[in-house]
C-alpha cells in the first residue's frame, strides 16, 4: 500500500485512538502545569527578581518555536505515535534532570541549568501538543460539527487537567519539597508512557508522502498564516500577566515571609491559577454551543472569531487602570483583579477555542501536521514574547504596566484577526 493510501486509511477504531491520545495528553499537561508552578514559586521564594524568573521560562518558549516547525515534519515522516511517545519521554528526562539541581549553586548557574531543563520540557510539550491536535483532524467525524466538538473536548479537558497541575505543583512544593515533587512526577509519567505504548491502537495516522521535503514550513494558505499571527498576540496577551506579574504580585500580598506564610501563599496562588485554567478549559469545551458551531458555515465562525477578539481588548486596560488608581496593594484591588482576570479568562477561552477549530478547518489533510506545527510555532512565539514582557514590564512599571502591555497585545490580536475577513 502506498504512503498516500495509508494516510487516507483511518485506524481500526477512531474512538479508541482518540481516547488514548487524549489520556496521554492529559498526563503530559498535568505534569507541565505542576512543573511550571514548582519552578516559579520555588525560585520566587529564593528571592529571584521578576526578570530572572522570566528568564527561567524563555528557553522553554524558544524551544517551542523551533519544535513546532520540526515536529510537523517529524510527525509527517515517522507518524504521530512516534512524536507523542517522544514528547512523553523527553518530559520524563527533563524532570529527572531538574531533580539534580543543587541549592548551593549560584544564581547564574541555577538560572542557566533550569533554562536548559525547561528547554527540553518545551520541546516535549510541543511534540505532545502537535501530535494530539493533528490526530484529531484525522480521527474526527467529518459531518455534523464533529471536528469542532472533538477539538473543543480535547482542548477544554486538557486545560482543566493543566489547571489541576498548577494546584498539584503548589501543593507538592508546600508538602513534599522541590526534589521529592519532581521525582514523584517523573515516576508517574513513566508509568503512563508505558501504558500508552501498550494500549495505543496501531494505525494512528499522520505520515505523509515520502517525497515531501523539509521546506515549505510556512503555510501556503493565507488564512493559516493570518490566524497564526492572531494566535501569537492572543497568547502574548495572556502570558504578559500570567507567567510572572500576577503570581509575584499575589505572593507579595499573601505571604508574610515566614515558612508558614510562604506555604499558605503557595496554596492560595496555586489554587487561583488552577481555578483560572480549569474554568478556561470548561469554557473552551462549551464554546461550540456558545458559538453555534454545529453545521455553521466557516465564514460565520470566522466572523465570530473577529468579534470575540475585539471583546478581549478592553479588559486588561480596565484592570491596569484599577491597579494604577489603587497605587498600593489592597484587598479591594486583589478582589477586582481576581474578578477581572476570570472575565478575561472567559473571553480568552472562547478566542482560543475558535482558533483551535479554525486551524484544523483551514488546514489541508495532506499537510495538516505542517500547518498545525506552524500555527503552534506562532503560539509559542506569543508565549515567548509574553513571558519576556511579563518580567520586564512588572519590574519596570509594576502591575499597571504589566496589565496595560497585555491590553496592547490583545489589541494586536484583534487587528490580526480582522485580516481574516474576506479570505
Amino acid at each position: 500500500m502506498s504512503d498516500a493510501a495509508s494516510q487516507a486509511s483511518p485506524p481500526p477504531n477512531p474512538l479508541r485512538a482518540y481516547a488514548a491520545v487524549t489520556a496521554a495528553y492529559w498526563a503530559f499537561m498535568l505534569s507541565d502545569g505542576a512543573l511550571r508552578m514548582l519552578v516559579l514559586l520555588h525560585f520566587n521564594s529564593l528571592g529571584f527578581t521578576p526578570v530572572q524568573l522570566a528568564w527561567l521560562f524563555l528557553l522553554y518558549e524558544v524551544a517551542g518555536i523551533v519544535t513546532n516547525l520540526a515536529a510537523g515534519w517529524l510527525a509527517a515522516r515517522f507518524g504521530l505515535a512516534a512524536t507523542l511517545y517522544g514528547g512523553l519521554a523527553l518530559q520524563i528526562a527533563a524532570l529527572a534532570a531538574l531533580a539534580q539541581l543543587d541549592p548551593s549553586w549560584g544564581v547564574a548557574a541555577s538560572v542557566a541549568f533550569v533554562m536548559a531543563v525547561q528547554g527540553v520540557s518545551g520541546v516535549a510539550k510541543d511534540l505532545a501538543k502537535m501530535s494530539s491536535k493533528s490526530a484529531v483532524k484525522l480521527l474526527a467525524p467529518k459531518e455534523d460539527g464533529g471536528l469542532f466538538r472533538w477539538v473543543a473536548a480535547l482542548t477544554g479537558s486538557k486545560n482543566a487537567v493543566k489547571g489541576l497541575g498548577f494546584f498539584l505543583g503548589a501543593a507538592l512544593l508546600a508538602l513534599a519539597g522541590f526534589q521529592a515533587a519532581v521525582w514523584g512526577m517523573a515516576g508517574v509519567l513513566a508509568v503512563i508512557l508505558l501504558a500508552v505504548v501498550l494500549f495505543l491502537p496501531a494505525g494512528l495516522p499522520g505520515r505523509m508522502k515520502s517525497e515531501e521535503a523539509w521546506g515549505g514550513w510556512r503555510s501556503k494558505d493565507e488564512r493559516v498564516n493570518r490566524l497564526s499571527l492572531a494566535r501569537m498576540f492572543l497568547f502574548g496577551a495572556r502570558d504578559v500577566w500570567f507567567v510572572v506579574g500576577i503570581p509575584v504580585y499575589f505572593q507579595s500580598v499573601l505571604s508574610d515571609g515566614t515558612p508558614d506564610g510562604r506555604r499558605e501563599a503557595f496554596f492560595l496562588i496555586g489554587s487561583f491559577l488552577a481555578l483560572w485554567i480549569i474554568a478556561y478549559g470548561a469554557v473552551q469545551a462549551f464554546a461550540p454551543r456558545l458559538l453555534g458551531g454545529k453545521g455553521q458555515p466557516e465564514a460565520e465562525t470566522t466572523r465570530k472569531a473577529i468579534l470575540w477578539a475585539g471583546l478581549l481588548v478592553p479588559i486588561p486596560f480596565l484592570l491596569a487602570g484599577a491597579a494604577w488608581l489603587a497605587g498600593e496593594p489592597s484587598e479591594g484591588l486583589t478582589a477586582t483583579l481576581i474578578f477581572g482576570l476570570l472575565v478575561f479568562g472567559f473571553v480568552f477561552a472562547v478566542n482560543s477555542s475558535v482558533h483551535s477549530y479554525l486551524i484544523l478547518a483551514f488546514g489541508s489533510a495532506e499537510r495538516i501536521t505542517r500547518d498545525v506545527g506552524f500555527y503552534y510555532m506562532a503560539n509559542a512565539a506569543g508565549r515567548l514574547i509574553g513571558t519576556l514582557l511579563s518580567g520586564v514590564s512588572y519590574q519596570v512599571g509594576g502591575l499597571p504596566l504589566c496589565l496595560a502591555t497585555a491590553g496592547v497585545m490583545a489589541g494586536l490580536s484583534w487587528i490580526s484577526a480582522r485580516r481574516l475577513r474576506g479570505l
